[in-house]
């Protein structure tokens, strides 16, 4: 079986990863930054370490898949079906794994169907990383068993909403995006404004006192570097929660400060100050800031 990625970021290159290492025999991929000059490079380098076939073209990617796994930009993923689109046939499944709102996922799935192809929506329920392939997520739509049957050679761990329209899914992962993207987003401001106090500890005690079980500091450690590392791609995510919400009448007054505080790492690429795996406590974090406004950077917290 050949599986076929659109796009080969960080999450199509680890789950591709997994799945040539759990036995997929060939797996190919087709990105459209492949020959960019600055993210050329690293594409390249994914498809070695995954034992991936890099092709050229949409159509190259379809002649040679018969699973077609999106794993683009949100902001992207109506674009790469509408490509890949002219070239499907129904002897293609095509699964789009961005995190898109309900509704886009219904307009993805109108533009597959429309091919005589079967659309399967897929909401990506953990950070990839260190889950790899077998990441937990949700599959919906007519084809969504059949999907699950020709992936469980793979170990994946799959689970199928029973008769779940297309969208149902998305708003499983939408809405539990409020929660863990929001709370990232707390926690970031949390000790952006205690640190200035240098009351982080105590904040941190009170909090285990009043939620036992939880370590927050460690907590606070990994979710400020989450903020740092993924920032842009949580705000693109959290613009599609706030129109979700938007869809159906909520007014996302959470969902959109969100997406700011995740913008903000962002704009101040605060990622390009560490590596690939990102600072490894919020202190770390606080150390480049302080710099930065040694510097005269306007950072804005």
């Amino acid at each position: 079986m050949t599986i076929g990625f659109v796009g080969f970021g960080e999450a199509g290159s680890t789950i591709a990863g997994g799945l040539r290492s759990a036995g997929c025999d060939r797996i190919v991929a087709f990105d459209i930054n492949r020959h960019d000059p600055s993210r050329g490079p690293l594409i390249e380098r994914r498809a070695a370490e995954s034992g991936t076939t890099l092709v050229d073209s949409p159509a190259d990617l379809v002649r040679e898949s018969r699973i077609i796994l999106s794993t683009v930009t949100s902001n992207a993923s109506l674009d790469a079906a509408s490509q890949t689109a002219p070239f499907l046939t129904p002897e293609h499944v095509y699964a789009d794994l961005n995190s898109v709102s309900p509704g886009l996922k219904q307009q993805i799935g109108a533009v597959v169907d429309a091919t005589g192809a079967r659309f399967v929506e897929v909401a990506v329920m953990a950070p990839v990383a260190p889950y790899g392939h077998r990441v937990p997520m949700l599959l919906g739509g007519p084809a969504a068993a059949e999907l699950a049957g020709m992936l469980a050679p793979f170990g994946m761990k799959l689970e199928v909403l029973a008769g779940g329209d297309i969208g149902a899914a998305a708003a499983v992962k939408m809405c539990r995006s409020i929660v863990v993207k929001g709370l990232e987003a707390l926690m970031c401001e949390c000790v952006l404004g205690a640190s200035q106090y240098g009351a982080d500890e105590q904040v941190f005690a009170s909090l285990n006192e009043s939620f036992p079980g939880v370590d927050w500091k460690k907590l606070a450690d990994y979710m400020v570097g989450r903020v740092v590392v993924h920032g842009e791609r949580r705000a693109r995510e959290m613009e599609e929660v706030a129109e979700t919400l938007r869809a159906i009448g909520v007014d996302p007054i959470m969902a959109e400060a969100t997406v700011r505080r995740q913008e903000w790492a962002a704009r101040l690429d605060l990622k390009s100050h560490f590596g690939p795996d990102g600072p490894r406590t919020y202190r770390e974090v606080l150390d480049v800031l302080a710099r930065q406004h040694e510097h005269g950077a306007v950072i804005n917290q």
